[in-house]
């Protein structure tokens, strides 16, 4: 994922943390769309989520309890080291386990370097954190509005702007629904060579990756995900695209205990 943009409310009766990202990835590289993963023998699946096929982890997800994880690789022109573990395993650890915020970003520092770069953002239902791992630096979120894109957390690329600027001008209008949000995601406009990121990447390429949503012959924007995680519930829509658009959209909507209220 590539993409992420959130608004936390801790003392918010009702929406405490709504969360809009984009994941980009190779079209080539298998992936299952939103779905509730297999229990594993017990009484019931705890992760809904997308599911990368290759490496087995996820870019973002949920459990049944209210937590959430997501991950954005750090964008860097040194070689991906291909012996190293999956990045999106962290993400489904994080879902999987009880550990607080803290804790698990704690024991995942210690550990971090043996994975390519990446961002990771976890919310336990209390607390909501980032690990930056290219310095293994923890980070406590600030009750607001933040983002997170291929740098380090809250870094002003224009896309990144772009879309908190949008999700403020949303939540000012009260426009929170999944339908009203999910266009946000779906911005194509290029940023001016004057404000790209440096990252050592190919003007072209850069020029490219600068859109919220991607789109090139063979890498582009396959998910866009709109989850709000309420005081008693929680809701997750995505949209699964390919090289030729649209493939499919999941909603899913649950209660925090654990029983599924519908499909959206």
């Amino acid at each position: 994922m590539c993409l992420i943009a959130w608004n936390w409310q801790p003392h918010n009766p009702t929406t405490r943390l709504l969360l809009l990202s984009n994941r980009d990835e190779f079209y080539a590289r298998a992936a299952l769309p939103l779905h509730w993963w297999d229990a594993n023998g017990a009484k019931e699946s705890r992760v809904l989520a997308g599911k990368d096929l290759q490496g087995g982890g996820t870019w973002l997800g949920v459990s049944r309890s209210g937590r959430l994880a997501a991950l954005t690789n750090y964008r860097t022109v040194e070689a991906q080291r291909t012996d190293a573990p999956s990045r999106g395993e962290l993400v489904a650890g994080f879902l999987q386990s009880d550990s607080p915020a803290g804790a698990y970003l704690a024991q995942l520092r210690q550990n971090a370097a043996n994975y390519n770069p990446f961002n990771l953002l976890v919310f336990d239902g209390a607390q909501l954190m980032g690990l930056e791992s290219r310095g293994a630096r923890i980070l406590k979120m600030e009750p607001g509005i933040g983002a997170v894109s291929n740098a380090n957390f809250h870094t002003p690329w224009p896309k990144l702007t772009r879309l908190r600027q949008a999700l403020e001008t949303q939540i000012e209008h009260q426009q929170l629904q999944a339908n009203q949000l999910l266009p946000l995601l779906h911005n194509r406009d290029l940023a001016h060579d004057e404000a790209l990121p440096r990252t050592g990447v190919p003007l072209e390429l850069e020029r490219a990756l600068s859109a919220a949503f991607i789109a090139t012959p063979t890498y582009g924007t396959r998910a866009c995900s709109v989850v709000a995680v309420h005081a008693d519930h929680a809701e997750f829509t995505e949209q699964s695209y390919g090289p030729q658009g649209l493939i499919s959209q999941h909603q899913e909507r649950f209660n925090l205990t654990g029983k599924v209220v519908k499909d959206l």
